[in-house]
């Protein structure tokens, strides 16, 4: 179990809503191939992440009101043991709050310097270190899931975008260190420690093409069917931001490192708090091009999602096959299209209260995803995306099955500069049926206005020629 996660959210927000528009122009901050390597470290991020471990158990004790984090040897002892189980903690602690500490194990070896793959490892190895010494209760192998390997997935994109924002940001130079620490906390606090170039403090982003967007407005529900004792708030304000970054068709960007190309978003809602985090990115792969018109890439993508609308609650840690590509259509028309399918690590639960433990269970998941985007020159953009998640249907199928599918549309029209207006309909639908329980359907629909806020005065086509 991790700490409460209403600070952690507050902070990812308020990061995540003033860097949709901190993109401007980079350079290229690396040294030139024939120089030194920069220098790397993993003795100081091995140390920190103990530490961090150990101040977060002794806070949890002195806090949560359990006995849960009572640590001593002979629990150490017992836990390098085993067995390693499959946990019951609430909901939002193992979906939300265990990525988000992956996510800092992984920014604090990146920002020493480590590589992605280098960085994995010790997060992994630190989840291992958390379940062993950080708690009382025997190791949970869903954590290791959420922290170990969805951390990286969630910790990756937070680490870039807090290096776009802190050395390439058209912000003011005093806020730049700050909203970087927001987004990232490891790369502000090692930055602080370090220096500005010593270790993982310049990060070569090869100049990436990106697409940012913010919304900031409302939604109200148009429809909801569900199986629930309690009704949903038809009103909510909403803050949703949105990044694609390594986008195809760049000339001389290259895919050699894990996430050089990722997709991003989260969503904030009054209503239900987190309503939407993924996290998807080209693991291993390369890139294409067909004809004149046509550019993309393919390859592996590691993801983490968490999804929470008023009615229903998945997440999934997943590696999929998939790819991106950017079309053109016409002289001022471009298509933008990804699609991915694979098998994750996912749970799922039938109501947002964390009350009992047995609302919610996991197991294998095939899932798939799809997205288009048409762009009309630099004033309207059509965004469709949908994804599903199918629970149950590949391990313990005695158990149950839980089909999860999400339809997402938007239409942005910018009036001005980076200022526009965003409509969206979206769509989240739930089928369950469990032995010995009555099926349950699940279904909402939401309407939003928004003022929309772009990152970069256009929505990301990429020119690699004049299309025709």
């Amino acid at each position: 179990m991790a700490a409460s996660t209403r600070t952690r959210t507050t902070g990812l927000a308020c990061a995540l809503a003033l860097a949709c528009g901190a993109g401007a122009s980079r350079a290229q901050d690396a040294p030139a191939r024939d120089e030194p390597e920069p220098e790397r470290s993993l003795a100081i991020p091995a140390l920190e992440i103990i530490g961090f471990d150990l101040l977060l158990s002794n806070f949890n004790r002195a806090t949560s009101g359990t006995h849960d984090y009572d640590v001593s040897w002979h629990s150490i002892e017992h836990n390098l043991r085993g067995p390693w189980v499959v946990d019951n903690d609430p909901f939002s602690v193992n979906q939300f709050a265990h990525p988000y500490q992956g996510s800092l194990y992984h920014a604090t070896a990146r920002s020493m310097g480590l590589n992605y793959w280098q960085a994995s490892a010790l997060t992994f190895a630190g989840s291992v270190w958390w379940e062993i010494t950080g708690e009382k209760t025997p190791p949970s192998k869903n954590d290791q899931v959420a922290s170990g390997i969805a951390g990286s997935f969630f910790g990756e994109p937070l680490f870039r975008m807090a290096h776009l924002v802190g050395d390439h940001s058209s912000l003011s130079p005093a806020l730049r260190p700050w909203l970087a620490s927001a987004i990232s906390p490891p790369v502000g606090i090692n930055r602080r420690a370090f220096g500005d170039s010593r270790y993982g403090a310049v990060f070569d982003d090869h100049d990436p093409a990106y697409y940012s967007r913010l919304h900031l407005g409302g939604n109200h529900v148009t429809n909801d069917q569900f199986a629930a004792s309690r009704g949903v708030e038809t009103k909510a304000a909403q803050v949703d931001y949105q990044m694609d970054y390594g986008l195809p068709g760049k000339p001389g960007y290259s895919y050699r490192r894990p996430f050089d190309y990722f997709s991003f978003e989260a969503v904030l809602s009054s209503s239900n708090g987190i309503e939407n985090l993924t996290s998807n990115g080209l693991l291993v792969g390369d890139h294409f091009a067909w004809g004149d018109s046509v550019r993309g890439i393919a390859g592996v993508y590691g993801g983490y999602e968490y999804l929470a609308p008023q009615v229903f609650r998945v997440s999934t840690t997943s590696v999929s096959l998939g790819g991106n590509l950017q079309w053109w259509l016409g002289q001022e028309l471009a298509l933008q299209a990804g699609a991915s399918g694979g098998l994750g690590y996912a749970a799922a639960s039938s109501t947002l209260r964390d009350v009992d433990s047995s609302e919610y269970h996991y197991g294998m998941a095939p899932r798939g995803a799809m997205n288009l985007r048409l762009i009309e020159g630099n004033r309207l953009s059509l965004d469709v995306g949908a994804r599903i998640v199918s629970l149950g249907r590949i391990a313990n199928r005695r158990a149950g099955r839980d089909d999860v599918s999400r339809v997402e549309s938007a239409l942005t029209w910018r009036v001005t500069g980076p200022h526009a207006i965003g409509i969206s309909y979206v769509w989240s639908h739930r089928s369950a049926a469990f032995a010995g329980a009555v099926d349950q359907r699940q279904t909402l629909g939401q309407v939003g206005v928004y003022y929309t806020l772009l990152g970069r005065q256009d929505f990301g086509a990429v020119e690699w020629r004049h299309p025709q």
